[in-house]
């Protein structure tokens, strides 16, 4: 274990001097030899960091050649999305699932549908009965990439700060909405009606992002109105003349 955790330490070690600009994208690196002496460590320890390096692709072995630093792309994870940009996107791609999905649910889905709708309106955990009232139409669209572009999607608000400090505040002020929008959904989708089911999902979403514009504004106003106060009270001579 020991081992282990030094090997990755050189990785950490020689990423940082790649992102530094010591060994930018198409430079080599020094032979294992030099980065052993260098990081008083053995060879084998060398050679165990660079196989991790490859594999995060951050180097190229080239036989006979050497050790080449490769042009490092960030992931798409590392993009910072708003809780807008989310909103619109999960409204396009559940959209299309929902048309898709009333062709192809069936109807132990649809009980299983109503039965979010139940819990919902009981007030049950509404936020997990909302999650699994979508991943079940997305499931039944019988295409797993849908199936996986909605599950990122909803992983997305539930991990990203941003997002799910906007989502809070709009969707537990909404219950009574929110139910009688999956309501309208379920009905599209119990009557295999595509063009219904794809116009009460993007309703549904048309409202949650005006919803977030309007929470939005409110507190754009409260942090102006904070901002004129703290002026007034800087700047005030109501002392002077009271």
């Amino acid at each position: 274990m020991k081992n282990r955790r030094l090997f990755w330490n050189i990785v950490a070690k020689i990423e940082e001097l790649i992102d530094s600009g010591q060994y930018p994208p198409g430079s080599r690196l020094p032979p294992e030899r030099e980065l052993a002496e260098n990081f008083a460590v053995s060879r084998p320890t060398i050679r165990e960091a660079i196989i991790a390096l490859e594999v995060l692709e951050r180097v190229e072995v080239k036989t006979g050649s050497g050790v080449y630093v490769l042009e490092h792309t960030k992931p798409c994870s590392s993009l910072s999305i708003s809780a807008f940009e989310l909103t619109q996107a999960r409204a396009l791609v559940e959209g299309e699932a929902a048309a898709l999905a009333a062709t192809t649910i069936t109807e132990e889905e649809l009980v299983r549908l109503k039965q979010t709708l139940v819990e919902m309106g009981k007030g049950i955990n509404p936020e997990l009965a909302d999650k699994e009232f979508h991943s079940i139409i997305s499931s039944a669209t019988r295409n797993n990439a849908i199936l996986m572009a909605v599950n990122d999607l909803w992983k997305l608000r539930e991990t990203s700060p941003l997002v799910k400090a906007a989502y809070k505040d709009v969707c537990s002020q909404s219950d009574e909405k929110r139910l009688a929008e999956h309501t309208s959904i379920y009905q599209a989708l119990a009557d295999r009606d595509s063009q219904a089911a794809r116009a009460a999902m993007h309703h549904h979403f048309n409202r949650l992002i005006n919803a977030l514009f309007e929470a939005n504004e409110k507190k754009a106003l409260e942090e102006v109105r904070k901002q004129t106060s703290q002026t007034r009270d800087l700047y005030s001579l109501s002392h002077l003349v009271s």
